[in-house]
């Protein structure tokens, strides 16, 4: 009860700088709740599917059944599209290997191309949200600080025609401002775990999109095919490498 009253009166004692900075703080809180909400669920998703989706893939008795297979089992659509653009650069290479675009290139080089141009794509999907994330966690609590030494300042003046000044009358209005670096610390904190998380799963996703482009670049351009078990890209050396 008693902190309702003092954000109360402190709301009610602040000027329009003071709500404007209380505002952009409640906007900035909404917006990363909300990013955090869905990216925990990309990582979640791409968790729960990918292993399947990979066992399927390599099970299937031919490509088309295969991308037909990732289609279906891989909600996420990040291997699913890099099968699908793999195999297309394939096809269009065996179609134009000796006119157009596919003269003088080999179909390794072909595919390598199309299959890290998909994985730019899926890394920038990936990615998404966490620099909004990165910035508010660094500038949510100067904004909450700036609101703390402006509701300080704005409360100075209003004493500052009082011949007489106690602890009791500037406590008050200074505690209340400095609910604003609480809200700002509020903001801040969430916004960079969640980042750091988000940061660690993409590595992970990154790690087995990268296993899955080798293994499907290697049958797609020497016809040797990986199992679901198989380890042709060591993922831990891939994660050492992405942290470093």
């Amino acid at each position: 009860m008693r902190m309702e009253t003092g954000l109360a009166h402190f709301w009610a004692q602040g000027d329009w700088l003071t709500h404007a900075v209380a505002i952009l703080l409640a906007l900035l809180s909404v917006a990363s709740w909300y990013v955090i909400a869905a990216k925990a669920y990309g990582v979640w998703q791409a968790r729960r599917c990918h292993a399947r989706a990979l066992a399927s893939f390599w099970g299937a008795p031919s490509l088309p059944a295969a991308i037909e297979a990732i289609g279906r089992e891989d909600r996420s659509g990040i291997l699913a599209s890099l099968a699908i653009a793999g195999a297309n650069a394939a096809e269009l290479h065996r179609l134009h290997a000796d006119r157009g675009i596919g003269a003088g290139v080999s179909v390794s080089e072909f595919v390598t191309r199309a299959l890290r141009s998909q994985i730019v794509e899926a890394q920038a999907s990936i990615e998404s949200g966490l620099t909004f994330l990165a910035s508010v966690g660094s500038t949510a609590p100067f904004i909450g600080l700036f609101g703390t030494v402006w509701g300080i300042y704005h409360a100075l003046v209003g004493l500052s025609g009082a011949t007489q000044v106690v602890l009791d009358k500037v406590a008050g209005p200074v505690g209340e401002a400095l609910i604003m670096t609480a809200a700002g610390l509020f903001v801040a904190i969430p916004a960079v775990l969640a980042y750091n998380a988000c940061a660690r799963g993409n590595r992970l996703t990154l790690a087995r999109l990268d296993g899955f482009a080798h293994d499907l670049h290697a049958y797609l351009t020497t016809g040797l095919r990986g199992r679901p078990g198989d380890k042709l890209v060591d993922l831990g050396a891939v994660r050492v490498s992405r942290s470093g």
